[in-house]
């Protein structure tokens, strides 16, 4: 239950602000849309490089590769909050949220997977099948949180702060599901 609540934790901080991040990159950055496009591409390579650094990085240790990712995706939101003012800065920083935001995934997979198959052997699948749920249910509670905070005094520039409170608590249930499996 740990994990799939890190899953969704995590996940969910990350879609608070990538649910509007091109209305982030027009209104706030004043990015004009074909460049926004452009911009979104790179955010896209930026995913696919951090899956793949993710991958290898949780292969040992998942544990303790997630409590820093979520840690670093984390700051990165913050710091989001204040460089999407500045067009260089706030798109390098975007870059690197984008890679941090999808490190975690192959690290959550495989987390859940290993928990299952060390306590209850044969339910591996189920509990896949649970993470990826968990996965949307962190899309739509963080897309849902966005939505709000956008509708609010704070705004849309508000987003990545909020995002970064979620994957702070993500931290802490990743720092507790090691407790409590010994690791």
């Amino acid at each position: 239950m740990l994990g799939f609540l890190m899953t969704a934790l995590g996940y969910g901080g990350t879609f608070v602000a990538f649910t509007y991040l091109s209305p982030i990159l027009q209104e706030i950055m004043g990015l004009s849309e074909s460049v926004v496009n452009v911009v979104l591409l790179l955010y896209g390579v930026a995913i696919a490089i951090g899956n793949i650094v993710g991958g290898k990085a949780a292969n040992k240790n998942p544990l303790k590769a997630l409590r820093w990712m979520f840690i670093f995706q984390a700051l990165v939101l913050l710091l989001f909050t204040f460089t999407v003012h500045y067009t260089v800065v706030g798109i390098i920083t975007m870059f690197v949220m984008g890679a941090l935001s999808f490190t975690n995934v192959p690290g959550l997979q495989l987390y859940v997977v290993q928990t299952a198959e060390r306590y209850l052997p044969g339910t591996e699948d189920v509990a896949s099948a649970f993470n990826i749920a968990s996965f949307n249910i962190g899309i739509a509670i963080g897309a849902y949180a966005g939505g709000l905070i956008v509708a609010s005094p704070f705004g849309l520039g508000a987003t990545p702060w909020v995002g970064a409170i979620l994957v702070v608590l993500a931290v802490g249930v990743t720092m507790v599901s090691g407790k409590v499996s010994g690791k």
